[in-house]
């Protein structure tokens, strides 16, 4: 097996799209090496813990560059055939990052990610929202009851705060970014098709 690592924020239109392009190879590679494990990286780490409105973050963040950036997101989801209905509010992913660091331990990271990318991407829910955040780890089969408890409590805020922290340490500073047997990093949402190349070279290689 071949281990890769992905460094996302669900906030992130671009992990969306790269997660969407992964999936599409690995659906059409059933015998792929892959096994996936997500970790956190906050997009703003500097977000207020009750967010903000996401179009005033993007004009903040990005100026001019606002629209054409949000064009090139609509037109590359588009072409996969993405109905994007984003989330009003830009979250604080703190608590995300901690549910998908619970999941990890559970073995539902993909599922939990997944469900946080819908509930920003499509159906317009507040990610930073403990409810909402219960609701998608419920979905993906995590205990609904004690993910509640954690998220009002600091359960593992450190500790995800550490990974993060050892993330840009390695010199990640962009989204998403994978990380191939833990040598070859492969930055932004690549198509399917490179990812269907990797996985044939892999398997080409393996004895």
């Amino acid at each position: 097996m071949t281990r890769l690592d992905i460094f996302a924020d669900p906030v992130c239109p671009w992990c969306l799209i790269g997660k969407t392009e992964l999936d599409r190879a690995l659906d059409s590679r059933p015998g792929h090496p892959f096994v996936l494990t997500w970790h956190p990286f906050r997009l703003n780490p500097d977000m207020a813990p009750q967010g903000m409105d996401r179009i005033a973050h993007l004009r903040a963040k990005l100026g001019e560059g606002a629209e054409p950036a949000m064009r090139a997101m609509a037109e590359r989801a588009a072409a996969l055939g993405l109905v994007l209905n984003p989330s009003p509010r830009e979250p604080d992913t703190s608590d995300a990052h901690r549910l998908m660091h619970w999941a990890g331990l559970e073995g539902a990271q993909d599922r939990v990610m997944s469900g946080l990318l819908d509930a920003h991407w499509h159906q317009a829910r507040d990610i930073g929202d403990p409810t909402v955040l219960t609701a998608i780890a419920a979905d993906a089969g995590m205990d609904p009851d004690l993910t509640a408890r954690l998220l009002a409590s600091d359960a593992d805020r450190d500790e995800v705060a550490r990974r993060e922290d050892h993330a840009r340490q390695r010199g990640i500073t962009s989204v998403p970014t994978f990380i191939v047997a833990d040598a070859h990093a492969v930055s932004g949402a690549q198509p399917a098709r490179l990812w269907q190349q990797v996985i044939d070279e892999i398997m080409t290689a393996s004895p």
